[in-house]
């Protein structure tokens, strides 16, 4: 019944026009249309038995080779003066102020933690004023908010994101949720005996999605004071993309529903029917959070297709003879950019974000560019070894020492910088041992008074200045990305040519703040990496 709902949600609007399709059809035996980039790719050899592969056989300059993507998750086509890339933690926490206090429908919030600071209650305030208004005006009176947070991190300290919380759960009761995602693998003596400093690292709550009424920010970035000022990180702009933002909405509640719901007393309960994140079932809840998440995706991609479809045989004739409605009208016009929401929930069995990525890595050709960038430069051996055994160039972006975000921490996660230090060395020898130093090179971000959190890749393709590619959101290509966390990203594709150069401009912001490492970068002191550490990081690089 309920696919039978969503047909009909979906054959609704395109009713009128259904009878003049055949004419579309008959045409489209002539001409191609270009919008069915987004169709699935037929007849390619595939690198793994679960994964789509992208087509080798398309020109250098062709966007075509990407549509495989939409086999495995939504392809949503907008237009890319849709897009804004925020290039500043400054303009980022603006942006998300001015947007909460404009706010109608909708405040759809997932973070790691929300911060306990000013910047973070003032965030909190506009939250609370817009609520208020809410009551007030009849024009948005619907309002409600939710926001997403991990449970260990956001629990921690006696102040913390839940007491942040707490005031609006009770001021405004009806219109508000709070959820506390927690790990399946923190569970037993486990969680007894690890320290609340340490229990994050098990496997955490990681999405970052920030979404107003039909409005979304994707981002590494945390609800955090050095987020908002002085740590530098990755954030994309989608104005006014309503199945974009109902996607996400939809994603963060499926999310919500598996995780803890915090209380007006500060207590957080599983929902009546759910089973247990910690209590219960390892087994039961993993297999319940993969049908509830997997069910968003899945219905999302076959309603895109769809409607892709149907906007496909549009394309070969007026919309007034197809009668068709005045959204996908407009979309059809503009359509020149592609988003693909992409996720990774290995607890679930959900790995999207790795074999899109693996494929991305394998299939890039011969004098194509990957910029790729991580604040925690700890690539798993799969991604490690696709850099160095496949064809494309590479330059990676790391953190020196200095902008590490645990640089300067107390006892032992002080040596964490050391740790990535070290792992970066292994990963230059072994570049340098494979006589790869003209195709892979590795560049260290250094901004004094400056932490780096950035991640995500700019991808060119061969012959190409402007990249048509690019993965933003939460994932580090590290094991804790692929393994525990729960992550998402996009991967926007694009012809625009002013949303390249947009993207090309973020790229060369990030970077011009770099040196390249060479082998005497490894020789200054401030790289000396004490035995023990050397000892150390194989055994737990697994888990940050």
């Amino acid at each position: 019944m309920a696919t039978l709902r969503l047909l009909a949600s979906v054959l609704k609007p395109f009713a009128a026009g259904l009878t003049r399709l055949k004419v579309g059809l008959r045409r489209k035996r002539e001409r191609r249309s270009s919008y069915l980039l987004l169709a699935p790719l037929l007849g390619q050899t595939k690198p793994r038995a679960d994964l789509p592969s992208p087509p080798c056989c398309v020109s250098a300059h062709n966007i075509q080779r990407f549509q495989w993507i939409g086999e495995l998750v939504p392809a949503f086509g907008i237009s890319g003066s849709q897009v804004k890339i925020l290039n500043s933690p400054s303009e980022f926490y603006g942006t998300m102020k001015e947007h909460i206090k404009m706010a109608k429908k909708r405040i759809i919030m997932a973070s790691l933690y929300l911060g306990t600071g000013p910047l973070e209650q003032e965030l909190v305030d506009c939250i609370e004023e817009t609520l208020q208004r809410s009551q007030e005006e009849i024009t948005i009176c619907d309002l409600r908010v939710s926001v997403l947070l991990d449970c260990t991190r956001g629990s921690r300290g006696k102040k913390n994101s839940r007491t942040m919380l707490i005031p609006l759960l009770k001021k405004f009761p009806n219109q508000v949720r709070v959820s506390l995602y927690h790990t399946p693998d923190l569970r037993g003596i486990l969680k007894l005996l690890i320290p609340e400093r340490f229990n994050e690292t098990i496997g955490l709550q990681h999405i970052k999605v920030y979404l107003f009424d039909n409005n979304v920010i994707i981002s590494g970035a945390n609800l955090s004071d050095s987020y908002f000022t002085n740590r530098q990180d990755r954030y994309v702009l989608l104005h006014d993309c309503q199945e974009i933002a109902d996607f996400f909405d939809e994603l963060v509640s499926a999310v919500s529903d598996v995780s803890l719901q915090l209380q007006q007393n500060d207590t957080a309960n599983v929902q009546p029917g759910m089973v247990h994140p910690f209590t219960g079932s390892r087994a039961d809840f993993c297999a319940a959070a993969n049908k509830r998440i997997m069910a968003v995706v899945n219905e999302a991609r076959s309603k895109q297709q769809y409607r892709n479809y149907i906007m496909g045989l549009a394309e070969s004739t007026s919309e007034e003879e197809l009668a068709l409605p005045s959204d996908v009208g407009r979309a059809l016009r503009h359509t020149d950019t592609w988003i693909y929401p992409i996720i990774q929930m290995r607890p679930f069995e959900i790995r999207i974000d790795e074999h899109v990525t693996e494929a991305l890595m394998t299939e890039a050709e011969v004098n194509s560019k990957m910029y790729l960038t991580s604040g925690y430069f700890n690539l798993t051996q799969a991604y490690m070894n696709l850099i160095l055994g496949t064809s494309a160039d590479y330059q990676i972006l790391l953190a020196s020492p200095e902008v590490n975000g645990f640089f300067g921490a107390k006892g032992i996660a002080g040596a964490i910088p050391s740790a990535y230090v070290y792992i970066a060395k292994q990963f230059y020898s072994r570049v340098c041992r494979s006589g790869l130093q003209d195709r892979i090179r590795l560049h260290e971000y250094f901004r004094k008074g400056w932490t780096f959190h950035a991640k995500g890749l700019w991808y060119y393709l061969s012959g190409s200045k402007w990249p048509c590619l690019t993965l933003i959101g939460s994932p580090n290509f590290g094991y804790r990305s692929v393994h525990r966390d729960l992550e998402a990203q996009l991967a926007i594709v694009t012809e625009n040519h002013k949303l390249q150069q947009q993207l090309q401009q973020e790229q060369e912001h990030l970077y011009c703040l770099s040196s390249e490492v060479l082998t005497t970068t490894f020789e200054q002191p401030n790289r000396y990496v004490k035995l023990w550490v050397k000892l150390v990081t194989p055994l737990i690089k697994n888990f940050f």
